[in-house]
């Protein structure tokens, strides 16, 4: 691959930057669903709630809901590097992932990839900032999967 051909850290940045505003809508419309599933239970039933038995309920709700955003980000970008290389943010700037090799993804590629998402957030996104810095503008998680990010033609 050529050097001048990989995505660089600010465009990569917004890309992903629309890729989270996508989730975020989608999950904030789930988690309303949820609260109009919960509420209408409750009202069906005329229930005494306690203030611990509410806790409870809101507890396990809230758990819930972080586990299926979770899941919700693991599926959309294992789904779409895995497939074709690109997300909806991605795709608009004309940013693809690739294997190292030049390869096409795998989707066992791509979710190895979502977890190094994890790792490369956990320590003040020093492994996302990386990417600034690096010769090849691979972040600590394409490291991770053995990816890197050029650019192609919209």
């Amino acid at each position: 691959m050529m050097e001048n051909n990989y995505g660089g850290f600010w465009l990569r940045a917004v890309a992903f930057l629309i890729d989270i505003i996508i989730l975020k809508f989608t999950s904030i419309v789930l988690l309303f669903i949820g609260i109009v599933a919960l509420n209408s239970g409750f009202q069906s039933y005329e229930y005494d709630l306690s203030v611990n038995t509410f806790a409870n309920i809101t507890c396990k709700f809230v758990a819930i809901y972080y586990i299926m955003t979770v899941f919700l980000y693991a599926v959309y970008f294992t789904y779409f590097h895995g497939t074709t290389g690109q997300t909806i943010g991605k795709k608009i700037f004309g940013l693809k992932v690739l294997q190292s090799t030049g390869e096409p993804m795998t989707l066992g590629i791509a979710f190895l990839r979502w977890v190094g998402y994890i790792i490369s957030g956990l320590i003040l996104y020093l492994g996302y900032i990386w990417i600034a810095f690096d010769r090849k503008k691979q972040g600590w998680h394409d490291k991770i999967a053995g990816t890197c990010v050029i650019k192609v033609k919209p």
